[in-house]
């Protein structure tokens, strides 16, 4: 399950602080790397934008990590918030174990 007790780090700030800043690298820059329009990395960054399988594993061949790496940061987050907005959570809550029948 998730840390319920801290937010985890965003897309946008795994970008921006672990590699956009210690790269020198620019939205644009990092655009152009991936071959696709600013906006989306800039949606990125500002945690407009969900990373997609697609987006993973661009980013994954831009930064010679691994798909699952991005994949997961956007998992954390997901269940974060998930668990964290009143009404999404009462709405999970109100689901039930299925009891198995032998």
């Amino acid at each position: 399950m998730v840390n319920t007790k801290r937010k985890p780090v965003s897309v946008g700030e795994m970008l921006i602080e672990e590699f956009l800043a210690p790269m020198g690298l620019t939205q644009g820059a990092l655009a152009e790397a991936m071959g696709v329009p600013r906006k989306l990395v800039n949606e990125l960054c500002n945690n407009r934008r969900a990373v997609t399988a697609d987006t993973a594993l661009m980013l994954a061949r831009v930064f010679g990590n691994s798909p699952e790496f991005w994949l997961n940061v956007q998992r954390r987050m997901d269940l974060w918030e998930a668990l964290h907005t009143p009404a999404r959570r009462e709405r999970i809550e109100r689901a039930k174990l299925l009891e198995r029948v032998a």
